[in-house]
């Protein structure tokens, strides 16, 4: 015979785990993600980011387009130059200046913007057209799905980074290419062909959960089918959503600092008051020309790099293990 343990007989303790309001998966999966110290910290490096980007014109001591004659290749304040005795040691320069003179620090400074709009935006634009095109194709199947998908799949079969040469490489004299130093292009190219990895996994998921009770009882009930999709199936794609845009960030910092190395990336600007005005992949190609007459010319945005893709790496990491209902406790 079942017996029942009555009121008065549990502890304080026990009373009140019984009767605590039970938490959500969300705030369970925020809990997990805090106690993952290295997701954590890789949030606390793009928060300080952030702040930086925003804080440009007030943390970089020089403007970033600034050219003082006389001044090229000043080493970073902590080495010594022998040759140039009355600059050792000042802090004016803290890392140095590039070949015409201009700071380094500031360009490292302002070239954060850059970096952080290049790696935002293109992942938006992706996982927009990524999400809208594995749903509708999960969710409809039939020949929409199958239109969609081998789409995607011939999409999917050219190169990425030989398609984005050829863009960049054949429309970065056009109008288009000039428009807003080649953010635009930039942003497409890296768009066009991003989603299909994204599609792929929205489609599964709403195919896994397409036949689920709830969603049954939602048509039972006369539900619509865009009610259906966008209030029962999408929220619980967000998971593999959200970690599929942690990823896709660091994809495209990197992507945007080869193209710019290569010389077919983002244009130098010239403006002095435009709000991106260089970005670490531009950094990295000067450098090149100058690895033994200023190092930090190189090494200080390939550091910044470095370092932002693992955060944006560890974040997802910590994602991925936090929106994982198995992990749940």
């Amino acid at each position: 015979m079942a017996t029942t343990v009555s009121q008065g007989t549990l502890s304080q303790e026990e009373r009140a785990f019984a009767t605590r309001k039970p938490r959500s998966l969300w705030s369970d999966a925020r809990r997990r993600l805090l106690r993952n110290k290295a997701a954590v910290a890789g949030l606390l490096f793009i928060a300080f980011l952030l702040v930086v980007a925003v804080a440009a014109p007030l943390i970089a001591p020089h403007p970033p387009l600034e050219i003082i004659p006389g001044n090229g290749y000043r080493q970073a304040a902590w080495v010594h130059t022998p040759n140039r005795p009355s600059i050792t040691g000042k802090w004016t320069y803290p890392l140095g200046t590039d070949a015409i003179g201009r700071d380094v620090f500031s360009r490292l400074v302002y070239g954060t913007r850059t970096s952080l709009i290049v790696g935002f935006i293109p992942m938006i634009i992706t996982l927009t057209i990524g999400v809208m095109v594995g749903l509708v194709a999960g969710f409809k199947g039939g020949l929409l799905d199958v239109g969609l998908m081998r789409f995607g799949e011939l999409v999917y079969s050219f190169p990425s980074f030989l398609f984005f040469i050829i863009v960049m490489t054949a429309l970065k004299d056009t109008p288009i290419g000039k428009f807003l130093n080649g953010f635009l292009i930039l942003f497409a190219a890296l768009s066009l062909v991003g989603w299909v990895d994204v599609a792929r996994l929205v489609r599964g998921q709403v195919l896994s959960l397409r036949e689920k009770e709830f969603v049954e009882a939602a048509r039972a009930i006369g539900v619509r089918q865009h009610n259906i999709l966008f209030k029962h199936l999408f929220p619980n794609c967000l998971g593999p959503i959200i970690v599929s845009g942690a990823f896709i960030v660091p994809g495209a910092i990197i992507t945007e600092a080869v193209l710019s190395y290569l010389g077919i990336g983002l244009r130098p600007a010239t403006d002095p008051t435009a709000l991106f005005p260089v970005s670490w992949g531009n950094m990295i190609l000067d450098g090149k020309s100058a690895i033994n007459a200023q190092q930090w010319l190189m090494i200080a945005p390939g550091i910044a790099i470095a370092l932002i893709t693992l955060a944006f790496t560890f974040i997802g990491d910590g994602l991925r293990d936090a929106l994982d209902p198995r992990e749940a406790q």
